[in-house]
């Protein structure tokens, strides 16, 4: 039996909250970089992380011009969506943007709680055309 899942589910399950690992080539040589983001996503669309402008995952995704997201429910029965692909705009987030993607995580007093915290400038957000999926369902073992 195949535990992979089917266009609708991975989406739908993408699109979740989870806390993604973000994958891609080190800008310096050093070696890949992964690192847990937030993201946002909705099904059919990009997956859009937002960060510093000057920092070492920007530069890598600058670099590279693509990264890979996993995203996984470490609760049995396991599952993971990971997706990968080319970077098709880096432009800079809005502060509604930011609000949104800090609500869905922190919930709306500690979303708002956090962007005021945190100063808009120099905030930017790369939107991934997915390219190529890998998806496990463990609860498609037993049927």
């Amino acid at each position: 039996m195949s535990v992979t899942m089917s266009r609708e589910e991975r989406e739908r399950f993408l699109a979740g909250v989870h806390v993604g690992v973000l994958s891609v080539a080190s800008a310096d040589g050093v070696g890949p970089l992964a690192v847990p983001v937030w993201y946002a996503y909705q099904p059919g669309g990009t997956v859009n992380v937002i960060t510093g402008s000057g920092t070492r995952k920007a530069a890598a995704i600058r670099a590279a011009g693509r990264f890979s997201l996993c995203a996984q429910d470490e609760r049995p029965p396991y599952k993971y969506v990971t997706v990968e692909g080319p970077v098709t705009i880096e432009e800079e987030a809005s502060h509604d943007e930011r609000l949104e993607l800090a609500r869905r995580y922190l919930g709306p007093e500690g979303g708002d709680a956090y962007v005021s915290a945190n100063p808009t400038g120099g905030q930017i957000v790369f939107r991934m055309s997915a390219e190529h999926w890998l998806t496990v369902d463990q609860s498609k073992v037993n049927g």
